[in-house]
């Protein structure tokens, strides 16, 4: 398969003049959201470009703009809203979306009030009917074995450990009979962002949650994947309380929570020796921040 060219900020100057269908582009500013990373663009001070780079990239985001429309209704956040729509290359699509305001997580700590606002959203998911969601094509993903994570995790560890840069003893909280009592909840499943990461999360400086960005990764599933990835992204407490405030149980958030210890722990194995390793170690302080539910919780008695 022909690799698709490398886009350039002549090549978007001109794709996003034939997507406005005017020359009002000709003087536009054009800069990579992520320095390195040639597939998502700032377009002036109001716009976004994303590219899609292969073809199921390309799938899921044709599928984004209508499931956007789909969850807009049920969140307290706001959504992007896309102002053009196109092909940057054959066979390969791309989105002009409006620039929305706030600062990406990792800028602000998240208050209570925005504690409140993530909870709303964990209820706005839940809330999308499920049924209009498979339609537009999302897919359904199965629940993730706690305990074969716990056990590749472990072995992470021992590997972090060596490093300096992790005490095996915090991941052995989490014992094989603990893992096996936190499992997926039966029940229906329900709409998940599946990576409500520093980058797809805008803050303000007041600590408020404005709104919830890159739609592409949503899936049909386990609810706890939204909690793991606020634990690494808000912290575990702030992520833990959020969740309870949405009506999710202690099983729920303990499962979510130790989907992201165990997360963090592999991924910061593997980038150990590179640039991604920065970020990742921030993530896994802030999922293993110490929480109250830990403590109050037995898992031995149903809940």
């Amino acid at each position: 398969m022909t690799r698709p060219p490398t886009p350039t900020a002549d090549s978007v100057r001109a794709l996003v003049r034939s997507l406005l269908r005017s020359g009002t582009a000709e003087g536009l500013q054009v800069r990579p959201v992520v320095e390195g990373r040639p597939y998502t663009w700032w377009v002036g001070s109001r716009h976004v470009l994303r590219l899609a780079p292969d073809r199921e990239a390309s799938v899921r985001l044709r599928r984004e703009a209508r499931l956007r429309d789909l969850v807009r209704p049920h969140l307290p956040l706001a959504v992007p809203a896309g102002a053009a729509y196109g092909d940057w290359t054959p066979g390969l699509a791309c989105t002009l979306d409006a620039r929305l305001p706030g600062d990406f997580g990792g800028g602000h700590e998240v208050s209570a009030l925005g504690e409140a606002d993530l909870a709303g959203l964990l209820n706005g998911l839940r809330a999308v009917p499920v049924r209009q969601a498979e339609t537009l094509g999302v897919p359904r993903v199965a629940a993730r074995s706690l305990g074969a994570l716990r056990r590749i995790a472990a072995h992470a560890a021992e590997r972090l450990a060596a490093a300096d840069e992790f005490d095996t003893g915090r991941l052995r909280q989490l014992t094989p009979s603990g893992a096996a009592q936190l499992t997926a909840q039966a029940g229906p499943a329900v709409l998940t962002h599946h990576h409500l990461t520093d980058e797809h999360v805008l803050i303000s400086a007041d600590g408020r949650v404005r709104a919830v960005l890159d739609w592409t990764g949503a899936s049909l599933g386990d609810p706890a994947e939204d909690i793991a990835a606020l634990a690494t992204s808000a912290g575990a407490p702030a992520a833990v309380r959020a969740a309870t405030l949405a009506g999710y149980g202690p099983r729920p958030c303990l499962r979510g929570l130790w989907l992201a210890r165990c997360d963090t722990v592999i991924a910061l194995t593997e980038h150990l020796d590179t640039p991604a390793a920065a970020p990742l170690r921030a993530a896994l302080l802030k999922a293993w921040e110490p929480i109250m539910l830990e403590r109050v919780t037995e898992l031995k008695e149903e809940e």
